[in-house]
């Protein structure tokens, strides 16, 4: 990566940073800074919990695309599948999504429950959003099931600051649930895919409240940090874990039916070999790699749903 590439990035981080108002003490503000430089020692930034959760949402991202070696995915590598996007694209893509998440956390916090006009009010927030990110990347679909995915999850967050995973999950579950009147009627990949193959896709996920999250995802990746496993390792272990249950259907639109077996048995075979901390398992995920490239396949509703929990793992600890 070149500095060239690095622009978009730099410029986006001081826009979202510019959207941050830290003027003053509101209800549910937190103080950040502690053991950092800053320009004024004496004073110490305070921002909000929808900033704070917004900040929790574009790091999950982030750190989903930092994320190496996944198998087909852009990461610190290469850009897996994908002969449009970069990890530089895929910083710029996350960081324009800080207004509207943290947006969707602050209509959450008006609203005070799971209504109508709040499911109405996220639905616009998240077309602005998406607007922003489609501007950002050139028209490229970075992150639009991410929207969907991390845009519930904040608002369920920020609906309750202190539940659990279970409980932000199956909050967000029941926003999913309200239809919004307002939706365009448009044939999504996912939407296309599940005519086709009757697979369930982002918006089923979050209507049954994450369940590769809460099931697969999250109980590997502290498995395998209780064994040992660097933080790397763990989060990898937690993304196979999630493709080798998920009917993903950025692979089925890709690669049909043959490529979801590849992806699933070849997770599966990574963890069954004992993870990507071992010898054993990264001789798999070498493999599974190549196999998903061969296919052209990427498994890009996995990736969403690793920064889904990524970001419940971190929130999980306010």
């Amino acid at each position: 990566m070149n500095v060239h590439d690095l622009k978009p990035y730099q410029l986006l981080r001081e826009q979202a940073r510019s959207h941050r108002d830290t003027g003053g003490l509101g209800g549910g503000a937190i103080p950040v800074g502690a053991g950092l430089p800053a320009k004024r020692p004496a004073q110490q930034s305070i921002i909000s919990l929808a900033e704070h959760l917004a900040d929790l949402a574009v790091e999950a991202l982030i750190d989903e695309a930092d994320l190496s070696p996944k198998p087909g995915l852009v990461d610190r590598r290469s850009s897996g599948a994908h002969t449009d996007m970069t990890l530089a694209l895929m910083h710029a893509s996350a960081l324009a999504l800080w207004p509207c998440l943290r947006q969707m956390a602050e209509a959450a916090q008006a609203h005070g429950g799971i209504t109508q006009p709040l499911r109405a009010e996220l639905g616009r927030i998240g077309r602005e959003g998406e607007q922003a990110m489609l501007a950002t990347t050139g028209g490229i679909n970075t992150h639009r099931g991410a929207i969907w995915a991390l845009g519930l999850l904040v608002a369920a967050q920020a609906l309750d600051a202190k539940a659990e995973p279970l409980a932000v999950a199956a909050r967000a579950g029941r926003i999913a649930l309200i239809d919004d009147p307002a939706a365009p009627a448009q044939q999504s990949h996912g939407s296309q895919v599940h005519q086709r193959y009757g697979a369930s896709g982002a918006r089923e996920q979050a209507q049954q409240g994450f369940p590769a999250v809460l099931e697969h995802g999250l109980p590997q990746l502290r498995h395998s940090r209780a064994n040992g496993a660097s933080e790397s390792n763990a989060r990898l272990d937690a993304l196979l874990a999630i493709m080798a249950t998920l009917s993903d259907t950025c692979v089925l639109w890709r690669a049909g039916p043959q490529g979801l077996q590849t992806l699933q048995a070849g997770a599966r075979a990574v963890l069954d070999a004992g993870g990507s901390a071992t010898l054993d398992g990264r001789r798999q995920l070498r493999l599974l790699d190549a196999q998903l490239l061969q296919l052209n396949a990427s498994p890009g509703g996995a990736a969403d749903l690793l920064a889904a929990c990524l970001f419940l793992d971190k929130a999980g600890s306010l």
